[in-house]
């Protein structure tokens, strides 16, 4: 490996230990640091060169570069640790508590100035969630919430509140990354037949309503998640409500919307209905992907004008991670599904490798853009933990197994600035190990027994796979449709579905423009009985295909309507049962 990854570490939280260590296959230089007391909570500063623990003793802060100690502090029972961007501060979090002696309990939530290792100031946090104060990355604003306000400080002055911005109910907020001017997304939860609502302020300006770079109204929306993009420049919002009132969810009902800093917004259009799983941005802040879609989830990815660009079609995943550098993409499904991983080349929308990773909780990038961790974890999974580093080509490089009787908690890469590891050219070729790859093996389609020596013919699917296809315009030669003939599309294709919900004789069948000397008529069994049900079925998963591309459209379904398409997965049985005796 190259110099410039001597000092990557990894370190590794187990139910009883903490572990610091370098990965043998990487380094020459060798470093272990292990305690063997139980930790609460690790945590890395945001360049990498500082790591801090608290193992029910104390807090402690040391160099990853030799393992020396910065500082020490006597708290017991910390639960949460974070540093500022720039190791001026280190945040700790203990849970809030009261006694009858004292009723208001003590403040909970202290920052530690990590130079002098005197206390900057004890506030009373509550909730673990939002915790931690935002800070910019010049570390010249940090804010928290607090009573449906956001405090702003400035110079990690936090006695003087330098500015304060209200709005009724804030729930969530997030700071922008990147120099100044900082910007900050709040979200606002509506109320009493009120939507809901997201705004952009560019700090100091908090006027009013007319000073918001953006403002974004939504209904369904239980609970919101916003993600900046790297440059600053735009945010996604992924608004979610618990449960789905059609019952067409389990997972209830998502929307994804995108407000731009220039006070552009949108509802991201998706293209199959379903939860959306995963949203992430690529590092180049001018496009995103989105995992969604009931399974097999469809993964998409669009641009600032929330147009799509590539469409990778149809398959079991559920989770999307863009290298740190932006020239890969991997889409992976784990937790309830088999661990498939596909690793593409974004700026070809070229699939690289195809490793399958069975039983993973976790996937993390290693800052060099060419090494991923993925490792099976407690408590998600109790048995079989441990970990594997993979080259992005499939190869599996190092993998350490938990030993017997301890658990596998978490495992994180040491960060590094960005800007450390540049970009490298793409490669196909399998990287060499003694491992080996874990390349999944295509697998064919069941065949039930009286059809396997007969000639494969077409069959009824009960999904179809979709192909990876390129959506820019003229990417494909075909033109691309306006919004409005879009919509006029699909307007044409609900009024047709309903008007053969109605009366589902009421129309003929479409001549086949193609000669006569191409048509295929459809197999007989030589019963005329048994072609009939046949037909009559096929009718029937037709109509329920149109009724889809209805609901598709957003428009409501009748009850009756609804009972028809839960006897999809029957007439399938009854259609493979009778094409059974043909």
């Amino acid at each position: 490996m190259a110099n410039s990854l001597i000092f990557q570490n990894y370190y590794i939280t187990k139910s009883i230990t903490v572990q610091l260590f370098r990965i043998p296959f990487l380094f020459t230089k060798p470093f272990n640091f292990r305690d063997p007391r139980q930790s609460r909570y690790v945590a890395f500063s945001k360049d990498g060169t500082l790591f801090a623990w608290c193992n029910g003793e104390k807090v402690t802060v040391v160099k990853v570069a030799d393992g020396s100690q910065v500082r020490s502090f006597d708290l017991p029972k910390t639960a949460m640790l974070e540093f500022s961007p720039l190791n001026t501060v280190l945040a700790t979090w203990q849970v809030y508590s009261k006694t009858q002696d004292n009723p208001q309990g003590d403040a909970n939530l202290q920052l530690w100035d990590l130079k002098t290792g005197t206390c900057l100031k004890a506030l009373y946090q509550k909730k673990v969630q939002g915790w931690c104060p935002s800070w910019s990355d010049d570390e010249k604003i940090a804010v928290r919430s607090v009573n449906n306000e956001l405090h702003f400080f400035e110079n990690n002055d936090f006695i003087n509140i330098a500015n304060k911005l209200h709005l009724q109910k804030v729930s969530e907020f997030m700071l922008s990354p990147g120099s100044q001017p900082s910007k900050v997304a709040v979200y606002v939860p509506g109320s009493k037949g009120a939507p809901s609502f997201v705004r952009l302020y560019q700090y100091p300006n908090f006027g009013g309503p007319t000073c918001a770079l953006a403002n974004k109204s939504f209904f369904k929306a239980d609970r919101v998640t916003m993600l900046w993009n790297k440059k600053a420049t735009a945010v996604l919002v992924q608004a979610s409500i618990e449960v789905d009132k059609t019952g067409a969810s389990y997972y209830g009902e998502q929307t994804l919307h995108y407000l731009a800093t220039n006070g552009e917004t949108a509802a991201v259009q998706l293209q199959k209905n379903g939860p959306i799983y995963d949203v992430a941005w690529s590092p180049s802040s001018t496009e995103f992907c989105v995992v969604y879609g009931f399974m097999p989830a469809k993964a998409t990815v669009y641009n600032l004008k929330c147009d799509p660009v590539f469409d990778f079609g149809t398959g079991p995943r559920n989770a999307v991670y863009y290298s740190p550098q932006g020239h890969i993409l991997v889409l992976a499904g784990f937790g309830n599904l088999r661990g498939q991983m596909e690793v593409w080349d974004v700026k070809k929308w070229k699939q690289v490798s195809k490793p399958q990773v069975p039983d993973s909780t976790h996937f993390a990038w290693c800052p060099d853009g060419e090494h991923v961790v993925t490792s099976t974890c407690a408590p998600r999974l109790r048995v079989s933990n441990g970990y594997k580093i993979w080259h992005y080509t499939g190869t599996v490089l190092y993998k350490q197994d938990t030993p017997t009787g301890t658990e596998l908690w978490e495992t994180v890469w040491q960060p590094f600035p960005d800007g450390t590891f540049p970009e490298r050219p793409v490669k196909y070729q399998a990287a060499p190990s003694e491992l080996g790859s874990t390349e999944a093996k295509p697998a064919q389609a069941y065949r039930p027994p009286a059809l396997r020596n007969k000639p494969v013919t077409a069959s009824s699917k009960l999904h179809e796979e979709e192909p990876p296809q390129n959506m820019r315009p003229g990417a494909t030669g075909d033109k691309q449709l306006s919004k409005t003939a879009l919509k006029n599309q699909k307007k044409r294709e609900a009024k047709k579905a309903a008007k053969q919900e109605i009366n589902p004789d009421a129309l003929e069948p479409q001549s086949d423009p193609s000669p006569a000397s191409n048509a295929q008529p459809e197999t007989s069994c030589g019963d005329p009985e048994t072609d009939k049900k046949i037909k009559s079925v096929k009718k029937k998963l037709k109509a329920i295909d149109e009724l889809k591309a209805l609901q598709a459209t957003g428009k409501p379904i009748q009850k009756n309507q609804l009972e028809k398409m839960e006897k999809e997965a029957q007439l399938m049985k009854e259609l493979e049962d009778l094409q059974l005796k043909v």
